[in-house]
Order: C-alpha cells, then structure tokens, then sequence
C-alpha cells in the first residue's frame, strides 16, 4: 500500500502554478504512546470478550522506522493548507495482552493520514520561523493481531477518525532547504475487524518529536 507516493501525488495535485510556496518536508525522530485500553470480541474459534489496558511501545528507530512526509500550499506569508503522512507504531507488550492473544502490534504502521492548517511567523525570530499546524483525516493501521486458537490477523484497514497537532521552529540552510524541529500529537480511533469474526476498538495517542528537512518550490 503506496501511501506515501498517494500523499505527495495529492500534495502536487494542489499546488498551482498561482501558489506563492508549496513545501515538502520529511522527518522522523523519537515516537511513544501512552497506555490506552483495547477492547473487542475474539474471534469465533474462541469467543468472548475482552478489555485490557495496554502501555505500548513506541520502538522508533526499530524496522520499519517512525517516519513523516507533509505537503504544504503556503497560500500567503503566514497560512498554509496541506496533507500529512506519518507512519506511527505501537507495540503491545506480551505481559499487558489478554488471554488469547499471542501478540498484537501496528507497526507496518498506526498510519495517519490528514488534511492540515498551518500558521507561521517567518519575521519574529530572525531566520528562524516559528509554526503551529493541526489536522483531521483518517487511521490507516496495519492490523497484526495474533492469536492462540484462532485466524490471525494481518492487513491494511481504515479503522477511522485521526486527527493531529504540532509545533516547530524551522531554520533554512540556502533558498530552498531548510531543517526543523517539532513536537507532534496524534490521536486516533480505531475500530478493526478481526479475521473469523472478532473485533478490536482502541483510542491510541502518540507523542513525538522530529526533526526532517524541508524543500520549498
């Protein structure tokens, strides 16, 4: 699943030639999750229910890594309109797992994918550039879940509602390539299907902090 080229395709699609910036910008840095509770039916084969709460583990720089691509239409000095990819993770420790469970991860990503807002200072710093950003869109996870008795689960699923914010500071290093710092939250709520007939809801926040490089065209 290609979301990554789907973003910036979509990013390039909105910038007109009439666009006083468009900005693209990846990044990647250290990822974590609070404890957040899961709760469903089991599959068939067992039955029941379940409900745990679970202290997951981020795992950043673990393959596949936490990373981020934004597109930004920057249609005046100060406010900005865009997409936003981030390939969040989370792990659940075997020892915080319901019975039944023989893992059960989101690590080909707990991927958010949003429409942003975004508002910047480029004067008040110096070079440096202040900016705040938020955005509503969609959970996109790679559901791995594995059980003792039962199908497992492995695949792509819109789970649903995401939504994020952030706050940085940019710096540029010639006219068109600039690094920054940020801290970024992300909220989801995610609704599964499990494979043979089971389900799995969780509300999961991320907390993150970034550092990537921009390109401005």
């Amino acid at each position: 699943m290609k979301l990554p080229a789907v973003l910036i395709g979509a990013a390039l699609c909105a910038a007109s030639p009439a666009a006083a910036e468009f900005e693209l910008s990846a990044y990647t840095g250290w990822q974590t999750a609070p404890h957040s509770r899961i709760s469903g039916d089991y599959p068939d084969d067992i039955g029941g229910s379940y409900d745990s709460l679970i202290g997951w583990d981020g795992k950043s720089f673990q393959m596949p890594p936490y990373y981020g691509i934004r597109g930004t239409w920057w249609r005046s000095e100060r406010l900005g309109f865009g997409v936003e990819f981030t390939h969040t993770k989370v792990y659940a420790p075997d020892d915080d797992l319901p019975a039944g469970f023989d893992g059960l991860e989101l690590t080909d990503g707990l991927n958010i994918l949003t429409a942003n807002v975004m508002r910047r200072w480029p004067t008040e710093w110096g070079a440096a550039t202040p900016y705040v950003g938020a955005g509503l869109g969609l959970s996109i996870p790679h559901v791995d879940a594995e059980f003792d008795g039962a199908p497992d689960t492995f695949g792509y699923q819109v789970t649903g509602p995401a939504a994020r914010v952030m706050a940085g500071v940019q710096y540029p290093v010639t006219e068109r390539v600039s690094v920054f710092g940020e801290y970024q939250f992300t909220y989801s709520s995610n609704d599964a299907d499990l494979d043979g007939g089971g389900s799995l809801e969780s509300d999961v926040k991320t907390n993150a902090l970034n550092v990537g490089l921009s390109l401005n065209f």
